[in-house]
């Protein structure tokens, strides 16, 4: 799957010449914490974070009031803040492409790029709903995790066994096992019985059920 598929189409955006003050109440307004700031001609020119707003504001430990905080920071323009060297993707990369680079990068979302203009915003929220969907979470079923022999065939034949039993597969996600050997996968089947798809399991060579639960 490719990020436009879950993305945020149309992000709202702000320009540089804002005040902070004007982007705090924006992201509370419409409940965002990432907004892209665009320049006139409507091109990137960077993004600005509810943790960004925080950095710029008083210590704690100031002896300002609310009132005295609210004028600073009426005075102090985005531009002054934002982070200007933004990592971004483009809307044909896939998902785990940029799950990774939010991972390694330490960062909360990128913005969505059509070449040079911003089209949509991915956030690691969007990551984790994926990832929910991906593993059907949301659904009733038996959900197992298989340590599977690396030999050709041996996804193909659980899954024809699971269908000969009236199973249905509704999730599948794979990732390395404990050794070159094998590999490891999570399933969600409906249709059958706990006992059945263990035993499917179970008779598969030099495969290991690691884990199995309704």
């Amino acid at each position: 799957m490719i990020v436009s598929r879950i993305m945020t189409r149309n992000p709202v955006f702000i320009h540089s010449d804002i005040s902070l003050s004007e982007a705090r109440t924006l992201m509370d307004t419409v409940n965002v914490g990432h907004l892209p700031v665009l320049k006139k001609n409507n091109e990137l020119a960077g993004l600005i974070t509810k943790v960004d707003l925080v950095k710029a504001g008083p210590s704690p430990a100031t002896s300002l009031d609310m009132y005295e905080i609210s004028y600073l920071l009426s005075k102090i323009k985005v531009d002054k803040v934002m982070v200007k060297e933004v990592v971004t993707v483009q809307e044909n990369e896939t998902i785990e492409e940029a799950a990774r680079i939010m991972a390694d990068r330490g960062i909360g979302c990128l913005p969505v790029m059509n070449g040079q203009f911003l089209v949509g915003i991915i956030t690691d929220t969007d990551i984790f709903h994926f990832f929910i969907n991906a593993f059907g979470a949301r659904h009733q079923g038996i959900r197992i995790t298989i340590n599977f022999r690396e030999k050709v065939g041996q996804i193909a034949a659980f899954a024809g066994a699971v269908a000969d039993k009236g199973g249905n597969i509704i999730a599948f996600v794979t990732s390395e096992g404990d050794d070159a050997s094998h590999r490891r996968a999570t399933l969600k089947i409906t249709g059958i019985s706990r006992a059945d798809v263990q035993t499917i399991a179970k008779s598969l060579d030099g495969s290991e059920v690691e884990d199995i639960r309704e």
